[in-house]
């Protein structure tokens, strides 16, 4: 599952699961948060809410880019970095 961003011990990744939709994954320490694209919001899994809120607050200032992320997914190709939170 490639890297598309890394901040605050936080890294996110995503793989082109099309049965889930547009989605990327959050890992923090012991930790996953399966996070939906559009609209957004987390699926499933558990971090401590400081996590939470800040992949949330990324994600929405990275939406669109993560979007062309995730149609590079499904087009077979590689996902571009996205810049970290700042």
């Amino acid at each position: 599952m490639p890297v598309i961003s890394k901040f605050y011990g936080i890294v996110i990744r995503m793989l082109c699961a099309r049965l889930l939709g547009a989605h990327f994954h959050a890992f923090y320490e012991d930790s996953e948060l399966l996070v939906s694209i559009c609209p957004l919001g987390i699926i499933q899994g558990e971090a401590p809410g400081w996590v939470r809120e800040m992949v949330i607050a990324w994600a929405s200032r990275h939406q669109q880019e993560l979007l062309a992320d995730w149609d590079r997914c499904v087009a077979g190709q590689r996902p571009q970095p996205i810049d970290p939170f700042d």
